[in-house]
């Protein structure tokens, strides 16, 4: 078979809706000033899709480092791979200043966070050592667990007897093959909104040698007395070997990094093909950064506003009776039981008759006849929005319930 026909025969689970999922329910387009108003297909919308946690994309301060360093610096300083050719003072600034908030010796900076969390499992494994993972993993974890040329075991979620049993396994295997055990979970699962059961997973440490590798991209600048993350959330921050995070979420930006003990920080530095082969990030991304992480570490208040958001929308959710799951943090997921058709008509009403926009996932990713709307709360975020949304889900739940969805195309 011809490869271009083969991969046109099966487009993949989410491909083969692209007919007419794109556009609207796929790679929509929000327009306008980031912030909860924006604009969907010419209409105005309150937003809830954006990991805008801490609102600083449009922060003013924010606004203004960035401008003022792209007039400075352009976007192609530094250029190269720092280990080349792209190092610069205001990089490793940002790096020392990353390490202190999250209490660890040292950090890299990435590029990217999938890319990273990839590139990090690569580097720190061998064919050797054993993987053991959480199996509600985000996909870039599952992606550098795939490539790992080693034994992987998976647990299930936040099952900690089940963990052990799988580092039980490891610890056969890896006593046969000379190798290390890696235990991978997350922070904040991004879905769920569930948070990685850190404690239990570093007791089990007095019982089993292994190394934890944390991504906690959700839990970074919203877990926390301090926003450290996830770790700090529970005491437990020193217990994690490698720490990673994004700047996508509360920093709003672009990029990632990698804390943890200076030599192995080190070892990645001089070991990760995804830093060691690519350009260095660009001096404005540098300085905006360094921007945010003093926004994050003066102005407490933002977190505050998020999580006043957040209590409000999950409490007044669940007070109508809404499931939310078993969310521990901002990520609020509202599980309704509907198919795919409904889901469908569902969003649709939401978003042209009540001027609501929330991402919608339906099966693969969730199992069948669940319809996940997945709100992000963020401190841009107003009581009167969080009022305006609950009565919209009230009208869609009825109507869910009536099986109006299934019977008609709702009219817009």
């Amino acid at each position: 078979m011809d490869l271009f026909d083969k991969l046109l025969a099966n487009r993949g689970p989410l491909g083969s809706h692209s007919h007419y999922a794109h556009g609207y329910f796929t790679f929509p387009k929000l327009e306008g000033e980031i912030s909860p108003r924006m604009q969907f297909r010419g209409k105005p919308v309150l937003t809830w899709s954006l990991n805008n946690y801490l609102g600083l994309a449009n922060h003013p301060e924010v606004r203004k480092a960035d401008a003022v360093a792209a007039a400075e610096w352009g976007m192609a300083y530094p250029m190269g791979a720092r280990i080349m050719s792209g190092n610069s003072n205001l990089h490793e600034q940002l790096e020392a200043e990353l390490a202190d908030f999250v209490m660890k010796p040292d950090a890299l900076l990435l590029n990217y966070g999938y890319q990273g969390v990839v590139s990090i499992i690569d580097a720190l494994v061998n064919r050797h050592d054993v993987i053991v993972y959480d199996a509600e993993s985000h996909a870039c974890i599952i992606d550098g667990v795939r490539l790992h040329q080693g034994k992987r075991f998976v647990y299930a979620h936040n099952n900690m007897e089940n963990l052990e049993k799988q580092l039980q396994r490891a610890s056969r295997l890896s006593s046969e093959t000379g190798g290390a055990i890696l235990v991978i979970t997350e922070g904040v699962f991004g879905m769920s909104g569930n948070l990685g059961n850190l404690p239990a997973i570093i007791a089990l440490k007095e019982k089993y040698k292994f190394r934890l590798f944390v991504d906690d991209a959700h839990g970074f600048g919203t877990q926390g007395k301090t926003g450290a993350g996830t770790g700090e959330h529970f005491g437990a921050q020193d217990g994690i070997d490698v720490y990673f995070s994004t700047f996508a979420k509360s920093m709003a930006s672009i990029g990632a990094f990698v804390a943890g003990p200076e030599q192995v920080i080190e070892y990645l530095r001089y070991n990760m093909r995804s830093q060691i082969f690519a350009k260095s990030l660009p001096m404005p991304i540098v300085v905006g950064a360094l921007k945010r992480l003093e926004l994050l570490r003066s102005k407490p208040e933002l977190k505050d506003k998020l999580w006043e958001i957040t209590n409000a929308l999950q409490n007044g959710l669940r007070e109508k009776g809404f499931n939310i799951g078993t969310t521990q943090s901002c990520v609020t997921p509202v599980i309704l039981k509907g198919q795919i058709p409904d889901a469908t008509q569902l969003t649709l009403d939401l978003r042209e008759n009540y001027s609501i926009f929330c991402s919608i996932v339906v099966y693969p990713v969730v199992p069948k006849d669940v319809i996940m709307l997945r709100l992000i709360p963020t401190a841009a975020h107003t009581l009167e929005d969080v009022n305006e949304t609950i009565e919209a889900f009230e009208r869609i739940s009825e109507k869910l319930d009536k099986g109006l969805y299934s019977k008609s195309a709702i009219a817009v």
